[in-house]
């Protein structure tokens, strides 16, 4: 079954792609909850026009996402954290923490755009930030002790 697809939808595709799904998924979950509508020769027409016009804009977005990414490449977050014995953490750093220091350095960006794995003990690690379906950054952080 060919979709278009309306918004994002994770491990499948950005908006406006054409994907083939298996039937049941697009007809019982894609189409009812929003996220797609059938790829027909009309839909097509349609989604090819908007993406013309709308290719002038996207650059304009781009740009803006590159500077937001060398901006982003330039800065140093230090996120503190509650340790234990050694160098172990209690809980842990995610990408909500990561957000959150981004927030206090003036880049508001959303968590569910940053890709963290989830962190345990003390040190230096990446970040995947996704500004644009086509730009995304590498952010090193470090998690570091608490002062008490």
């Amino acid at each position: 079954m060919e979709l278009i697809l309306k918004q994002d939808v994770e491990n499948l595709g950005f908006k406006d792609d054409v994907v083939t799904v298996k039937n049941g998924y697009g007809r019982n979950f894609l189409i009812p909850q929003g996220q797609a509508i059938l790829a027909t020769a009309s839909a097509k027409k349609v989604l090819a026009e908007n993406l013309k016009q709308r290719a002038f804009k996207e650059k304009k977005i781009v740009d803006d996402a590159n500077k937001t990414a060398e901006a982003l490449k330039a800065l140093e977050i230090k996120i503190a954290a509650k340790v234990g014995t050694g160098d172990k953490l209690f809980g842990s750093v995610n990408n909500i923490n990561v957000a959150e220091a981004l927030e206090k350095e003036g880049h508001a960006i959303d968590k569910k755009f940053i890709t963290v794995t989830t962190v345990k003990r003390t040190g230096k690690y990446n970040a995947v930030i996704r500004l644009h379906r086509e730009v995304s950054v590498d952010l090193p952080f470090e998690v570091i002790a608490q002062a008490n």
